[in-house]
């Protein structure tokens, strides 16, 4: 176990550059069961979920190698099992897009109910809806979910929402199945487009990528790849939020513009500056943070919604920027009943928030920021902490960052080649 310990109230400066998405390199990871032949990733952040899915591969009989710190060859050249291991599902809600693979490549899998970070209920129906649809029988037990097929078959879907890991596991299992696939209502946020991309380089012929109509064309053989993971567009927001809070100017390197576009509209609301050039992405936190009011003077509200409306994953990041702001702001988070609940600790620290309910907070700022022991609670909002605390005056000590590794790679790295003062420290 390990904590960060951070000296707070410090101007930072410099350039970052983000690392590839977790939350392509998770599904593409899953994705590479399908074949037997080597797939290799380019730009994978060595992260805690990272290895966790490379680790169910080799226990299905797979290997997998790194050839660079972010470089990594899959082959699950031997697939010799159908049930997953019940500790390593556990530890990652990713789990589940190993349903659509191993039915593509084996027409089984046994799941248990795989894990992740506890911010509201997070239900599967529409995985199964799809999954049911292309031709499997899945029987729902206590321990585990059982997803067995004689065939998958192409077919219309219309998913009753847009989720992301459920358009992901439709798309895996619709690239081995025979004949065409529409996915309607699809999820087509940036990471989705990733893993689009992949199963193309397979050998899968899929129509309308970054939309939510996907058509895809299986194929009974699919094969081996490389892949470069694109960047972390949540790792490249949580920096500019940092930039925000710390009154610094950043540079956040090798972006796609296409990518930031609502966020960079949300961070304008709260008056964080920022600036393209070329792939670069300049972060104006040097200046004056005040909220930008409604027409007529109303006060503003920012809310989450699927893609390509402003993410969930960064309701928590705005919500700390928000303290730091000359103004009050509504946020609603509509996503998750759970994800609200870590503001009791930015409270703590002296920022001055109304919990409405599970889905509203009302911020008022600025609010002078104070450092305290913390503890991370899950990815996101730990990241928003250890935002927070390099804002504030004096020490802070964040526990449980193994919740923040899971999704920043070399996190106080980078922290400390901009000018934090953060250490990592072992938990005595």
């Amino acid at each position: 176990m390990e904590k960060f310990v951070i000296q707070g109230a410090h101007q930072l400066s410099g350039s970052v550059t983000p690392g590839g998405s977790k939350n392509e390199a998770l599904p593409c990871l899953a994705a590479a069961v399908l074949t037997d032949e080597p797939v290799t990733f380019h730009n994978i952040p060595r992260i805690a979920d990272v290895e966790v899915m490379l680790e169910v591969i080799a226990d299905l009989g797979g290997t997998f190698e790194w050839l660079a710190d972010d470089v990594v060859k899959v082959q699950a050249g031997q697939v010799n099992k159908t049930d997953l291991d019940r500790e390593l599902c556990q530890r990652i809600r990713a789990s589940i897009l190993f349903a659509g693979s191993m039915l593509g490549r084996t027409g089984r899998c046994e799941l248990p109910p795989p894990g992740g970070d506890v911010i509201g209920r997070r239900r599967l129906d529409s995985h199964f809806l799809a999954l049911e649809a292309l031709g499997t029988h899945i029987e729902v037990g206590e321990k585990a979910y059982i997803f067995e097929t004689d065939g998958l078959v192409g077919t219309e879907i219309f998913l009753d929402e847009a989720s992301v890991t459920g358009t992901e596991n439709a798309l895996m299992a619709a690239a081995a199945a025979k004949g065409e696939t529409v996915i309607r209502n699809a999820a087509c946020e940036p990471h989705v487009q990733g893993l689009c991309r992949m199963l193309v380089k397979m050998g899968a012929r899929i129509d309308g990528i970054g939309t939510n109509i996907l058509r895809i064309k299986g194929s009974k053989s699919l094969w081996g790849c490389e892949h470069r993971i694109g960047p972390d567009y949540l790792e490249i927001g949580s920096f500019a939020g940092l930039a925000a809070v710390t009154g610094s100017k950043l540079t956040i390197k090798d972006v796609v513009p296409e990518d930031l576009r609502m966020i960079r509209i949300v961070f304008a609301k709260l008056g964080v500056e920022t600036e393209l050039k070329g792939n670069d992405m300049i972060v104006h936190g040097d200046r004056e943070l005040k909220v930008k009011r409604d027409l007529h003077g109303a006060i503003p509200k920012i809310d989450d919604a699927p893609w390509p409306a402003f993410p969930t994953d960064m309701m928590s990041v705005a919500i700390t920027v928000a303290t730091q702001c000359h103004g009050t702001m509504l946020f609603f988070e509509k996503m998750f009943e759970g994800r609200m609940f870590f503001v009791d600790n930015l409270i703590g620290m002296g920022a001055e928030i109304v919990l409405c309910d599970p889905h509203r907070v009302v911020v008022v700022g600025p609010s002078q920021l104070y450092g305290t022991t913390l503890e991370s609670p899950d990815i996101r909002a730990g990241m928003s902490l250890l935002i927070a605390a390099l804002a504030a005056k004096g020490e802070s000590t964040i526990y449980n960052v193994r919740q923040i590794d899971r999704g920043y790679a070399n996190i106080d790295k980078k922290l400390k080649a901009i000018g934090a003062q953060i250490e990592r420290l072992p938990v005595e």
